[in-house]
């Protein structure tokens, strides 16, 4: 009967953990992903950064919309830098798997910052927005300038 049930419970473990290790079977299924992932932090990010930069109106609803799905989104593309993905159709620089601990301090911090973007935001006040979105912006750019090729 353990035999049975070790057995099972082993089957289980394998079946459950086969989709993460097939999420991004190949290298470059990983780039598309976390490709994907930036662009739309990047659009939502660019409506909110918009109305705090005076070039759009500002609508405060929209901006908390806007800086919510950012937000959300910053959290996904870091777990698609797997190894075998910093060659083909990526701007990725190797200093991302030569120094992760950096690249990893670089992406919370950026993480970190969209949340408090995202916070400011539901207050509706532009003034805080104009504050968040700066730091917000101060952080994606060190990580371009540091892992990001032109």
């Amino acid at each position: 009967m353990k035999t049975i049930a070790s057995f099972i419970l082993a089957a289980a473990a394998v079946t459950l953990a086969a989709p993460a290790s097939a999420q991004f079977a190949k290298p470059e299924d990983a780039i598309k992903y976390r490709k994907a992932s930036l662009t739309v932090m990047a659009a939502h990010f660019g409506r909110v950064a918009a109305m705090a930069n005076g070039r759009v109106p500002f609508d405060a609803k929209a901006a908390a919309d806007n800086a919510a799905v950012a937000e959300a989104m910053s959290k996904l593309p870091w777990a698609a830098f797997v190894d075998g993905s910093d060659k083909g159709d990526t701007k990725a620089k190797s200093e991302i798997w030569a120094d992760g601990a950096k690249f990893k301090d670089a992406s919370e911090k950026m993480q970190a910052e969209m949340s408090k973007l995202a916070v400011a935001a539901k207050t509706g006040s532009l003034d805080s927005i104009k504050v968040a979105v700066g730091a917000t912006a101060g952080t994606c750019k060190a990580c371009h300038d540091a892992f990001r090729k032109d």
